[in-house]
């Protein structure tokens, strides 16, 4: 590869590592515009792992908006991030997937702990106004009250 290869790989690793880190932002924000934002149009969320939905992105948007009231203080930390670009004989495509691990914090209005773990798989695809996810699917190996 060449240097100038080089280098647009590692500015797409940076740009997705951004769209990855606005998504766990806008749901610990409760920004769903922003959540929203973040997928391509025909973008899929799907969080039956952790006891979710699946669905179209702002059809999830929503269930999350009403679920998320549950817990005032949350903080999803996304550790452990694998991107992967889509090689093209040596050049970055325009498809990337991250596996992640999480480890979920949040505090019912009660006061309760609430604390889960697991693995996000993201895949996104390169737009006009840069990468933007296709789907997320959330897989919870445990979690704690």
């Amino acid at each position: 590869m060449t240097q100038r290869v080089d280098l647009a790989s590692v500015m797409d690793r940076l740009a997705i590592d951004d769209v990855v880190t606005g998504y766990a932002v806008a749901v610990d924000d409760s920004d769903w515009a922003g959540y929203r934002a973040l997928f391509t149009p025909d973008g899929r969320a799907d969080y039956r792992g952790s006891g979710g939905i699946e669905g179209a992105a702002p059809e999830v948007a929503d269930w999350l908006a009403e679920t998320m009231r549950l817990f005032p203080v949350r903080q999803h930390l996304i550790v452990n991030r694998r991107v992967r670009l889509q090689d093209l004989g040596g050049y970055p495509g325009d498809d990337a997937t991250v596996r992640a691990d999480y480890v979920n914090p949040m505090r019912f209005a009660s006061g309760e702990d609430f604390v889960s773990g697991g693995r996000y798989t993201f895949t996104l695809r390169r737009a006009d106004g840069g990468w933007l996810l296709r789907s997320v699917v959330v897989e919870e190996k445990w979690r704690r009250t």
